[in-house]
């Protein structure tokens, strides 16, 4: 029985107005149907993380793929506490059952109501002190001996966006990196949660990110990995 993915793209709160998520979600479609899995785009971030909750096997996803925005940041004065509560009740029991996480681009500055929201990442952009360069075409270095997302895999250019000061964890292993003012910053990683496998990718900023050969093939990789394929 092929594997199942949910991805849940950037709309309503979860919108904004730097990240087409219609087009990216359905690159990362095209490339997850790609491995054969069976994918889902869903536009309810919040009712299908809420719904989560009540997943049996055979009918939740295997792999859960956020690409969403910051709701603080469209709807900042207007915080929905009970639908954040459920959100967050669905997603920590998506992990709880062992099932998967890919979290990609702006993801890692969304969610704010779910306390363990870094710790399940392993990292987030913290306001007034994460950035990135201008967007623009720049060199990607990857480590391929550390995890078998990269293995085989070499350094590339991608037209991206390219998070910097992220704060993460101090255990992180980063699998590809790009320099900033002399600096090393991680762009991809790979963890644990409990039972749960977790990759983050802050690459995919739009569609130019994915006309990268090498980025397709780490999204690909990452699947696998995290569906133990």
């Amino acid at each position: 029985m092929p594997h199942h993915a949910l991805i849940l793209s950037g709309a309503g709160r979860y919108a904004d107005p730097w990240h087409p998520f219609v087009a990216t979600s359905s690159r990362i479609a095209d490339i997850l149907r790609g491995e054969g899995i069976e994918v889902e785009i869903s536009e309810d971030v919040d009712a299908r993380l809420a719904a989560l909750a009540d997943g049996e096997a055979g009918s939740a996803p295997d792999l859960l793929v956020l690409n969403i925005g910051d709701p603080a940041l469209t709807d900042p004065e207007h915080p929905q506490p009970e639908a954040e509560r459920l959100a967050r009740a669905g997603l920590l029991a998506h992990l709880a059952a062992g099932r998967s996480l890919l979290a990609m681009h702006v993801s890692s500055t969304s969610l704010r109501g779910v306390p363990e929201w870094e710790d399940i990442l392993g990292g987030v952009w913290v306001r007034g002190t994460t950035m990135h360069p201008d967007y623009s075409r720049a060199r990607i270095h990857v480590y391929p001996e550390r995890h078998p997302i990269v293995a085989g895999l070499t350094d590339f250019e991608v037209e991206d966006e390219r998070y910097t000061y992220l704060r993460t964890a101090p255990d992180l292993v980063p699998l590809a990196t790009h320099e900033h003012d002399g600096a090393e910053f991680p762009l991809l990683w790979a963890r644990d949660y409990g039972d749960a496998r977790v990759v983050y990718d802050a690459l995919g900023h739009d569609e130019a990110s994915y006309e990268s050969d090498t980025h397709r093939a780490i999204v690909a990789a990452a699947a696998r990995w995290l569906l133990r394929a």
